[in-house]
């Protein structure tokens, strides 16, 4: 049992994995294309199911080698989950499963370090984020109810409704077509409208979203500090190890 953990956790096993799921995220690419079905689907087809087989095997490996260890590593859930999605029949009313075989390709999040600790950084920015959605929800709330009062009757295309209007100042906020597609227009016969339209966009665009980068980032620090202090309490207990065992043989030799 000790060989196969080792087999299991070893570089060139998880590095092989890596290598079927970018593989194999390349022919769920070539099956969206009518002219490489057409003239290879059959191959394209087996070399999917084979990868499949393979992501199979390496969870039934894990769950031998762990046993009820394995469901408490929430990663391998996920991987269970993902892969039990391919296996789902794709006929009938599970034909929409057929395109969520490409969640496979987040596999390689849970095999790969690096990408682990950017989403596991993620996860622990959600409580703060939350937190910061909700302001932005508020302001939107009050832009919306202000922009509806004010330009609604002259634009009700823009800010005819609430909905339109928060649709409306969310396109703003992310600055696609904001000046030339909407303010210019709206200041052609509200002179003043800028007053509204540039507070809104320094508050949403430049101060609540950075706000939710800067989250992001300390989250993501955080975890990386984290890893390092595990990684160095490791290689801590090692070198204990190591000086009880020279100590021992200095001890047998004195003898």
């Amino acid at each position: 049992m000790t060989t196969l953990t080792d087999f299991i956790e070893s570089t060139q096993v998880r590095n092989f994995i890596i290598g079927v799921i970018i593989f194999n995220a390349i022919i769920l690419g070539l099956e969206t294309s009518s002219t490489m079905m057409l003239n290879f689907g059959g191959l394209i087809q087996a070399l999917d199911k084979i990868c499949l087989l393979v992501f199979v095997v390496e969870l039934v490996l894990k769950l031998v080698v762990y046993r009820f260890r394995f469901f408490t590593n929430w990663w391998n859930i996920f991987d269970t989950l993902v892969v039990a999605v391919s296996l789902v029949p794709s006929g009938g009313s599970f034909t929409v499963l057929r395109a969520l075989r490409i969640f496979r390709v987040l596999r390689v999040i849970s095999t790969a370090p690096r990408l682990r600790r950017v989403v596991e950084g993620f996860i622990t920015a959600l409580p703060g984020m939350a937190s910061v959605f909700l302001l932005m929800a508020i302001i939107f709330y009050i832009g919306s109810v202000i922009s509806t009062k004010l330009f609604g009757a002259s634009f009700p295309e823009w800010f005819g409704t609430l909905g339109q209007s928060a649709y409306s100042l969310f396109q703003i906020m992310t600055l696609e077509s904001w000046s030339m597609g909407i303010v210019r227009p709206v200041m052609e016969v509200y002179p003043y409208a800028w007053v509204f339209f540039v507070p809104f966009i320094v508050i949403t665009t430049f101060a609540v979203v950075n706000l939710l980068v800067g989250l992001i980032v300390n989250s993501m620090q955080d975890a990386h500090h984290e890893d390092e202090h595990a990684e160095a309490l490791a290689h801590r207990d090692e070198l204990m190890l190591r000086l009880d065992a020279i100590e021992k043989k200095l001890d047998r030799l004195s003898k």
